[in-house]
């Protein structure tokens, strides 16, 4: 989907803020680039949508050389969120988000009918939101209507630049798992710029970790952990690998989908009464996407060996406490 060709970018003064990229961000998928202030990151995404120019190399927009391309209409095909928001105080939510398929001229009910249902994806209701102004709305409505905005007229590519990093923690968190349900339904494929590992392992499918200007490591969060290639890369992801194997880890690479018979016991339990007690506590199902971490939680909180795992109301599997231990450690 975009992939950057022996790619640089030296400013006048000689300083070399992109040095060398070579690598594909694939269609549908979250590449996010992360690495310590003055890596480079944000004009590497700038280069995506020509806010930045490159002095050397090529950048392809699904196959085509984006100075090929008019740089008002590519910045109209390509979704951007940034932390600051850039809201306009003076127009209401919905003027906000309408604001990309107006200038490209969209019929009135097309755009309004999208800015409904885009607020409903984003849980702003719009019978509540719509109408309201910006500074109505708490700091993480306003990164919703950001979202919102930067998804309005059904981009391919969108560009996120620390979009939650302004936030309280607990906002932060909240939003970045909402985002991940949304990317399952909208499919589109982003790049995410941060500064913070963890959130880097969370939510990308590939990460590019950014040194000087270079990237140094590029793969799977998985890969990151098990096998850091420099010591910039392990250090920068910090001691604590196996607590973010539990993190990265998903319930769905260690379940089983047949019940063995010494855990049946735990699902008809579950399947007769949603809320189970056991010895230790409340027995709490998990999905498929949840984290390894969470259901290690869940199975030491209540006390069990194993946790059913729920899909669309229906048991698909089982997780077990040993199965999760067992790949926490990563490779020998």
């Amino acid at each position: 989907m975009i992939r950057f060709d022996n790619v640089h970018k030296q400013y006048p003064d000689g300083t070399r803020a992109v040095d060398g990229h070579d690598f594909e961000v694939e269609e549908g998928t979250t590449t996010v680039l992360v690495g310590p202030s003055g890596c480079g990151k944000t004009t590497t995404m700038r280069l995506v949508n020509r806010l930045e120019e490159p002095t050397e190399g090529t950048i392809y927009y699904d196959g085509t050389d984006i100075e090929e391309l008019e740089a008002t209409d590519l910045r109209r095909e390509i979704g951007y969120v940034i932390q600051d928001i850039g809201l306009f105080d003076h127009m209401t939510v919905g003027e906000n988000v309408a604001t990309v398929p107006e200038l490209k001229g969209w019929e009135a009910e097309r755009t309004a009918d999208r800015v409904d249902e885009l607020l409903e994806l984003m849980g702003l209701p719009p019978e509540e939101f719509r109408d309201s102004y910006p500074g109505e709305l708490s700091g993480g409505q306003q990164q919703r209507v950001g979202v919102a905005r930067a998804l309005a007229a059904g981009p391919d590519v969108m560009l996120m630049d620390e979009p939650f990093g302004a936030l309280d923690p607990i906002t932060r968190e909240e939003l970045q798992d909402e985002f991940l349900d949304i990317q399952k339904e909208i499919d589109t494929t982003i790049v995410f710029v941060t500064h913070d590992i963890n959130e880097a392992l969370k939510m990308g499918d590939k990460i590019a970790v950014m040194n000087e200007g270079k990237v140094v490591q590029y793969d799977t969060p998985t890969a990151l952990l098990d096998n850091p290639k420099t010591k910039f890369v392990e250090e920068f992801i910090g001691p604590d690998r196996t607590l973010k194997r539990l993190r990265v880890l998903r319930v769905e690479e260690v379940m089983q989908a047949e019940i063995p018979d010494e855990h049946a016991a735990v699902v008809d339990a579950f399947q007769a009464d949603d809320a189970v007690m056991a010895d230790g506590g409340e027995i709490i199902p998990v999905s498929p996407g949840d984290t390894a971490q969470v259901a290690l939680s869940r199975c030491i909180q209540a006390g069990v060996e194993a946790l059913p795992v729920v899909e669309d109301a229906d048991v698909v599997g089982i997780v077990t406490e040993a199965a999760i231990r067992d790949r926490q450690t990563g490779p020998a």
